[in-house]
């Protein structure tokens, strides 16, 4: 049986849109969808005798946010199998054991109670650096959101991070039956900015031949795999962080890869993944891959 779609509530706006985007995907691709709410009010309420007859406000929130939860997303997709659970542990601890019996985890960019204006909550950053499986956090406009586009975009970096993101892009753009956009980003070293215009150009020319062969190795099995998939590639000279969030302003998602090491136990993040979390004008996928 396929792993189900987990998306974490709480009740905010944010968490909401989250819910509406997972049950779109769960259609989509023939998921379950799991809501999850963590909550630690069972722990401290367990651990002392009570003499109250009324029921614990916590315990009263926590039911209302998973049946509210459950009750939007079957009013949004009635075909979708919906089930909802709160679990006695923070957050980030829930999402990541979560994570481990997940298709892929789903999130708002900010929750309950973040502070105003900021760009990303920490329970999402600190779930997307640090999951097993992919997690997708939705931010964006709503046109965006709700897949106006038909594209999804996925950033090819080296090998060694990719494969894992390029898989998971194909699969979503088979899904939406839309345009997958690959690109690669490219820079020439600092040296190479001569004085000589012919040799700046000859440069840039042998750098974006290179990344488009790189390019085209990274998508090889999996153009195979998805046939039906129409692919647009591009490679792009600039910072990869930049030229990925250009290219989120028109896009459905956007997936790029995340390294995991076995030996590191705190957040696992690159650099372009973090802008993309931080500043994407649409919803970010971020896919782990072992080292």
């Amino acid at each position: 049986m396929e792993l189900p779609l987990v998306v974490g509530v709480d009740g905010s706006e944010s968490s909401l849109q989250a819910v509406d985007w997972a049950v779109d995907e769960a259609a989509r691709c023939g998921l379950r969808l799991r809501l999850v709410y963590a909550s630690l009010w069972e722990r401290y309420e367990g651990s002392r005798p009570s003499f109250r007859t009324d029921r614990p406000a916590e315990e009263v929130m926590a039911e209302h946010i998973i049946a509210s939860g459950t009750e939007r997303a079957a009013l949004r997709n009635p075909g979708v199998k919906v089930s909802g659970e709160t679990l006695p542990e923070d957050a980030v601890s829930a999402l990541l054991h979560a994570a481990h019996e997940s298709f892929a985890l789903v999130t708002g960019s900010r929750g309950r109670g973040e502070v105003a204006g900021l760009l990303l909550g920490s329970v999402s950053l600190k779930v997307a650096a640090r999951a097993v499986c992919p997690v997708i956090v939705v931010r964006g406009g709503e046109q965006n959101r709700q897949g106006s586009f038909g594209r999804v975009v996925v950033g090819v970096g080296d090998s060694t991070e990719g494969s894992a993101a390029v898989r998971f892009a194909f699969r979503e753009a088979e899904a939406r039956g839309c345009v997958l956009h690959a690109v690669r980003a490219w820079r020439r070293p600092a040296h190479e900015h001569a004085d000589s215009p012919l040799i700046v150009d000859d440069g840039a020319h042998a750098h974006e031949e290179r990344a488009s062969t790189l390019l085209g190795e990274a998508l090889r099995d999996a153009v195979e795999e998805h046939p039906q998939v129409d692919v647009e590639r591009r490679t792009i000279e600039g910072p990869a962080h930049k030229v990925l969030l250009d290219a989120s302003s028109d896009a459905d998602v956007v997936v790029v890869g995340a390294v995991r090491k076995h030996d590191h136990l705190g957040l696992q993040l690159g650099g372009v993944a973090h802008a993309l979390l931080h500043h994407a004008a649409c919803p970010v996928a971020v896919v782990p891959q072992r080292d």
